[in-house]
């Protein structure tokens, strides 16, 4: 086993002085400079290095930056940390007090802990290696021993230096209906800030993950690429800062605006983790170690496979009754399905939940549309032979509810200002910082699951930012802490949760894909990728969003046409080729489809089952983008083994006399055979490759030819063309 540490391997709790300390995965490596009373330098992140290699690193040339910058010396240049002292001190010196490495079960921790060099001020450094998987977690544990409060106001989880070069940076931008999309641009001089400042989501605008390809234009199964990711559930920060050197300096935190901490003596504050990697493997392959990662440490229940659903929102919308919800059991009984999801509307006695503009909080069932109740709803679920879901949104209220008549100073609200409503121009947060608000969401979830233990899933739902500042439980003083203690709250509410309920599926969805971050995610099974279930829309989007998640945490349902946000009308067929390419639900009345459709869903159902383990549990190789302007996009998941594989091709634009490239495949075996299969066939007659075999080496170097249009009978003609290929070993 290499040594973490160059001059020993240091076993729990032992504390060494070290000038270079190595941070190791099996693939990966950072190298740290830690002598004692020093600064902390950081000198390479990347491939792991040989021993020769890592002695002549300095004369190699490094860049023997500061690893957690200070303000207060050098204040023309960005700093990790700001601190305004007991005294009105604003600057900082930090030089290392010791060096230690503990084990844990499959990872080894580094902490390198610092003291200012006149304050009893301390920050440690810590360092999280993973011993299976190519990641790395950096955050830091931020100590006041002055005798009275100090000032926080930045507190990074990391930096990491960038040599520069033909760097460009990957990341994920979009809004409401649009999440996720991909953005691809070299990185320029000056400074490049990615932020949220929503309050309660942080991912429907800006992603807190970004990918920097060091070696030119981004490929996806080529060049080296570092990848990074804020595993927090509130606003952040994340700044690429290029002035006269030769370096792209990145910080990643919490993001400071409005939010000075007030440090009291003997606290500690902890930053949330900044997940860091690299691969030689191009854009897929740093997807490959964050999904491995996720899948393994961050996503709950991230190796079990994930359920079929029909959700009944796109269905029915508010109009909930006891029929309804029994009619569209059975029917995804009937198609195959393993689960129902009762969504919004089922709820409210005073105020009752017609329509968006009030109840929520009054989380009792109306008797007038579910007069049996929710146990009678999971007794026919049990009955038809499949689980059952609920939908809920604990975090927020209506000004026109029971709760908010209550309890009107359980809401965000700025002292001496009026209330800012959201949705349905009612809608409230509720402050998560006031444990008495904490009490009240876990009650909720408590109470559905002591009264109906057999509900299977939860999807919980968050409708609105925090539109105004203040908080009326925080003190005046303390009024800046308002983002980070609803933060504090939601994490304390979901520890409870999980405590108690380990085994209930949950969903995190924001709007749609508010909360598709690793700060959520322990908590959470899976999230809602955006409300538009528009199939093309949904390639790009879902492109994007696997750039840093995998498939078995992204719902993808089909939905009806014309689309319900877009109005598009898409074929049946490449809907579900598109939904079956993540967790595959449904999102549709079923009573409206066609006896055609509903048998189609069925066979579709029933073969996703057979390749459900290698979506949800493969490698991801990502083969043409839709944004590339080929007219295409295609990719593939592989199984572990390598004996299975996925193949997903969707035309994404129609031009007569078009010319798609032939895709290559990858991550396949060049040794193995693997015989061709395509699922949700709907031509006359089946590809001419249809059950024969090929080598791996062959299918990855010159693919296999998509015809660009089905065969069908003529009055089923359509522009929309999809395919799906399972391969399986011969």
């Amino acid at each position: 086993m290499k040594r973490i540490l160059s001059i020993a391997l240091v076993l729990a709790a032992s504390v060494v002085v070290a000038a270079q300390v190595r941070v190791s995965t099996p693939n990966i490596e950072m190298i740290l400079k830690a002598d004692q009373g020093s600064e902390l330098q950081i000198q390479y992140f990347g491939e792991k290095l040989s021993d020769a290699d890592l002695a002549n690193l300095e004369a190699a040339g490094v860049p023997n930056h500061n690893a957690y910058p200070a303000y207060g010396f050098w204040c023309a240049s960005e700093a990790s940390l700001g601190v305004t002292h007991s005294d009105g001190n604003m600057s900082t010196v930090m030089r290392i007090e010791s060096v230690s490495q503990s084990e844990e079960p499959t990872a080894k921790v580094t902490k390198i802990r610092l003291k200012d060099t006149v304050y009893p001020f301390y920050v440690t450094v810590c360092y999280r290696a993973y011993q299976d998987v190519d990641m790395i977690e950096t955050w830091t544990e931020i100590e006041n021993r002055e005798k009275k409060p100090v000032t926080l106001t930045r507190f990074d989880s990391g930096y990491l230096p960038i040599r520069v070069g033909d760097v460009w940076i990957n990341h994920l931008h979009g809004t409401w209906a649009n999440e996720g999309l991909l953005v691809q641009e070299p990185v320029e001089r000056g400074m490049r800030v990615i932020k949220n400042k929503d309050g309660a989501r942080n991912s429907h605008t800006d992603h807190a993950e970004v990918m920097f390809s060091l070696d030119g234009k981004p490929q996806e199964n080529a060049g080296r690429v570092i990848g990074a990711a804020l595993c927090y559930s509130g606003n952040y920060e994340l700044r690429i800062d290029t002035k006269d050197t030769d370096y792209h300096e990145f910080y990643a935190g919490i993001n400071p605006d409005n939010s000075a901490y007030k440090l009291a003596s003997k606290e500690v504050f902890k930053t949330p983790e900044l997940a860091l990697t690299f691969s030689d493997e191009g854009l897929s392959g740093a997807s490959r170690n964050f999904h491995k990662w996720g899948r393994k440490y961050k996503l709950a229940h991230g190796d079990k496979l994930r359920k079929i659903l029909l959700n009944s929102w796109e269905g029915v919308y508010f109009d909930i009754n006891e029929p309804g919800m029994d009619q569209m059991m059975a029917d995804i009984a009937y198609m195959g399905g393993e689960l129902f999801v009762m969504d919004d509307g089922w709820f409210g006695e005073k105020y009752p939940r017609l329509t968006d503009n009030c109840a929520l909080g009054d989380w009792k069932v109306d008797r007038n549309k579910l007069p049996n109740g929710i146990g009678w709803l999971v007794e026919r679920a049990d009955a038809h032979g499949i689980n059952f879901g609920i939908w809920i949104e604990p975090e927020m209220t209506n000004s026109v509810s029971e709760l908010y008549d209550a309890h009107p100073e359980w809401v965000i609200k700025a002292p001496e200002r009026e209330v800012v409503k959201g949705r349905g121009g009612t809608q409230l947060v509720l402050d998560l910082g006031n444990p008495e608000v904490q009490d009240f969401v876990f009650s909720i979830v408590d109470d559905l699951m002591t009264e109906n233990p057999k509900i299977d899933y939860i999807k919980w739902d968050a409708n609105m930012p925090i539109s105004n500042h203040g908080s009326q439980y925080l003190p005046e003083d303390k009024q800046s802490h308002l983002y980070i203690e609803y933060h504090r709250g939601f994490a304390a509410v979901c520890d409870r949760i999980r405590a108690k309920y380990p085994d209930v599926t949950i969903q995190a969805c924001a709007s749609g894909g508010g909360r598709a971050n690793w700060g959520v995610l322990p908590w959470f099974d899976e999230f809602w990728v955006s409300d538009n279930t528009d199939a093309l829309q949904r390639v790009y989007m879902q492109w994007g969003t696997s750039y840093f998640f995998p498939a078995i945490a992204m719902a993808s349902h089909i939905s009806a046409t014309p689309n319900h946000t877009v109005f598009r009308t898409t074929s049946l067929k490449y809907r579900i080729d598109v939904a079956m390419s993540g967790r595959l639900g449904m999102e549709i009345q079923p009573r409206n489809m066609t006896q055609e459709e509903r048998d189609l869903c069925r066979k579709a159902i029933a073969e996703y089952k057979e390749i459900r383990p290698v979506v949800q549990l493969g490698d991801i190789y990502r083969l043409v983008s839709p944004y590339d302007g080929h007219n295409m996009a295609s990719m593939m998941y592989v199984s572990p083994e390598k004996s299975e594989a996925v193949f997903y091709w969707w035309k994404t634009e129609t031009f007569y006399d078009d010319h798609l490239p032939r895709v290559k495949m990858a991550g396949l075996d060049p040794e193995k055979s693997y015989k061709i299969r395509e699922l949700n066939r709907i031509d006359n007659e089946p590809l001419p490759y249809e059950g024969l075999s090929f080598t791996g080496k062959f299918l990855m170097e010159n693919g296999l030819e998509m015809p660009l249009k089905h065969k069908v009978d003529y009055h089923k003609q359509d522009d929309w063309s999809s395919r799906v290929l399972y391969l399986v070993e011969d």
